[in-house]
């Protein structure tokens, strides 16, 4: 049942129904939206988000030593 799932005719009908539910203008702002989205998600599932929220060892500095005169 899947493996007639994509075929050239069915890829044709899907991008029909697309242009004629969001309109040419629309399509490629969504698949913009949607390729964030998955990179995104894949960030999530590999825990890459976890380490990116952490602050780095050269941004954490006390007041005192970032407003030192020479």
């Amino acid at each position: 049942m899947l493996e007639n799932l994509l075929r050239p005719s069915h890829l044709l009908l899907l991008v029909i129904a697309a242009l004629l539910l969001f309109g040419p203008s629309k399509l490629p702002e969504l698949g913009r939206s949607f390729g964030t989205m998955l990179k995104e998600f894949k960030r999530g599932a590999r825990g890459d988000i976890l380490e990116d929220e952490k602050p780095q060892a050269a941004e954490i500095q006390p007041a005192a030593e970032t407003n030192k005169s020479s």
